[in-house]
């Protein structure tokens, strides 16, 4: 045999054993919970349903959520079924809209109070809802009353008219617990957001279930997760009056991690009945880069950020479910691997076939031939459990796709692995903190309800564009007059893409890219010429009665006012760069 084939069946054959032990590593949650179902039934631990309701505050943080947030509170305060609870909306200050919202409201709902953070957003989850846990703690202080449980949420969740009750019940033992939290189904074409479908039915089924059997650590699923008052506080005195690390990627990993560290009881309830499920639903990226941004933020909290802040401490059990959650750093790269075989593979057996030639990438050795083989078999065995968990909850048409959403998915993990690769190792060797946006004020004292704005700069070197040493030496050498941004481009010390979006992390703009062929042209053209190129906007959309504008630079001063004699929608701006302004200014005007 040839050497470079007999390389490249060895090859083959060590890429089969790293998939085998994958595979079957990737069972032990499955079989932990067949174990669980199968071994002797006890009688189950029944917990009486308690006399009274506690007391509980949901904290919702919010970003740029005036669009959803009425909404949002207004139809979960109609299905809520439990009384005593009072619901906290962390907002800040330069969010005029959702600032507005939620003070509209406070005003009408009696269960609804604003928590407004001390600085300009945004900055962290984590530090949003510190600031709101400081708020809370001023609530109990000014009515003399104290809740016994936080439940944390998002604008856009669907809460579970049940959740709340099913807390309080468990409150009874537990000191955390987890309601399971599932996406909304979507179209079968978005492929990007039914893998979320397909993860979280697989995940909440199984992987907390089986985390439960083994008593490891609990990990909060950012959602639909509820602490008692006397946790939080520990975790306050523990970590210089920070109940969530603000600095974590993940907080709600983190948390979990710490509370088990503490010795509190942790609980997730399970998806037991069938149909009505009581979880917390939403909306997932259901756009491959967004679910690519998320997921590397993902890697670098749960895998890396975890690693370095806790290492392997903890019993067996606990290491090797933080071994589960950082395996993706070799598997995902070799998921999305596995998929660039399977398609050259086919794609040159059919050449083959056409031309009648001997397949180039066929394997002859016994061994590889049995590794591959039984790779091949536990995959289908691992597509089966996750199509059964996504029938459960989704139906079958649906879940029939999950093989092909498995190769979308192992697309994304793998890119979103290598972002989150370079980024972690770009940010040691820069000595910048490793957050998306640094958070540099202090952490939470009531005393200090007031914080100076950022510079660019700061947001600059804060968000890891841009190391500090760098930054000292440009504005060290800016001539009198000159714009920082313009410099920093001159030198291509930054692209205009995160220019463009750390301007609108200065400014509380989104930022947003736009294809021309993607904007309707009647839209861009919704505004008089001279008025759009004097305001340096283009229209782009129209969206439950506002107007999309998208420009190159922040908004003059009282622009809406003065866009107000040219339409009768709300006005909604988007930053883009300077390139791609130009791009939709020569195809669209």
């Amino acid at each position: 045999m040839p050497v470079p084939h007999a390389l490249y069946e060895h090859s083959v054959e060590a890429f089969a054993i790293l998939l085998l032990l994958s595979g079957l590593d990737d069972l032990v949650p499955t079989l932990l919970v067949l174990w669980c179902w199968a071994r002797p039934k006890r009688r189950p631990r029944r917990i009486p349903e308690p006399e009274e309701e506690r007391r509980i505050a949901i904290f919702v943080p919010c970003w740029r959520e005036a669009a959803v947030i009425d909404e949002m509170v207004r139809r979960n305060l109609s299905v809520i079924r439990y009384d005593n609870f009072d619901l906290f909306l962390g907002v800040y200050p330069n969010d005029d809209a959702t600032l507005a919202a939620a003070r509209r409201l406070a005003a009408t709902l009696r269960r609804v109070h604003t928590a407004e953070c001390p600085h300009a957003g945004p900055t962290s989850k984590a530090d949003c809802l510190n600031w709101i846990y400081q708020h809370m703690l001023l609530f109990e202080e000014e009515r003399r009353m104290r809740f016994d449980t936080i439940v944390v949420h998002d604008a856009e969740d669907l809460i579970h008219p049940g959740a709340l009750a099913l807390i309080n019940r468990e409150r009874q033992i537990y000191d955390m617990i987890q309601v399971p939290v599932l996406a909304l189904p979507t179209p079968k074409r978005e492929l990007t957001h039914g893998v979320y479908c397909d993860d979280f039915a697989e995940y909440q089924t199984i992987d907390m279930r089986a985390r439960q059997i083994s008593r490891a650590f609990l990990p909060s699923n950012g959602v639909g997760t509820a602490y008692a008052h006397d946790v939080l506080d520990r975790l306050a005195e523990t970590n210089g009056n920070r109940v969530f690390e603000p600095a974590s990627l993940t907080e709600d990993y983190e948390s979990g991690v710490r509370i088990h560290a503490l010795g509190y009881s942790q609980r997730f309830c399970p998806l037991a009945t069938a149909g009505d499920f009581t979880a917390t639903r939403e909306y997932f990226p259901r756009a491959f880069w967004k679910a690519v941004r998320q997921r590397t933020r993902w890697v670098m909290g749960v895998a890396l950020q975890s690693w370095e802040r806790n290492g392997w401490r903890g019993q067996w059990l606990t290491k090797y479910w933080f071994w589960r959650d950082r395996k993706g750093l070799w598997a995902n790269p070799l998921g999305a691997f596995a998929n660039v075989l399977f398609i050259a593979g086919v794609l040159t057996w059919l050449w083959a076939w056409r031309v009648d030639r001997p397949w180039p990438m066929r394997v002859y050795s016994p061994l590889a031939i049995s590794l591959t083989t039984a790779t091949l078999l536990l995959q289908c065995v691992r597509l089966a459990i996750r199509m059964e968990c996504v029938r459960r909850i989704y139906g079958g048409t649906f879940a029939l796709l999950v093989p092909l959403r498995s190769l979308h998915e192992n697309v994304i993990n793998g890119v979103a692995t290598a972002r989150a690769l370079v980024t972690y190792a770009l940010a040691r060797l820069r000595r910048s903190p490793l957050v998306w946006l640094k958070t540099e004020h202090a952490y939470p004292s009531r005393e200090a309800f007031t914080a100076p704005a950022r510079e660019l700069a700061q947001i600059l070197v804060g968000s890891g564009y841009i190391a500090e040493s760098a930054m000292e030496s440009m504005r060290a050498s800016l001539p009198p007059g000159a714009e920082l941004s313009d410099r920093l481009l001159g030198y291509g010390l930054i692209d205009e893409e995160r220019l463009c979006e750390a301007i609108g992390l200065q400014e509380g703009l989104p930022s947003v890219y736009l294809k021309p062929p993607d904007v309707d042209a009647n839209i861009a053209r919704s505004l008089p010429a001279n008025i759009a190129a004097d305001f340096e906007v283009v229209p782009f959309r129209v969206e439950a009665g506002r107007l999309l504008l998208a420009g190159p630079k922040p908004p003059r001063l009282n622009f809406r006012r003065e866009l107000r004699h040219f339409t009768r929608l709300d006005i909604e701006f988007y930053l883009v760069t300077w390139r791609n302004f130009e791009e939709l200014k020569s195809v669209l005007l």
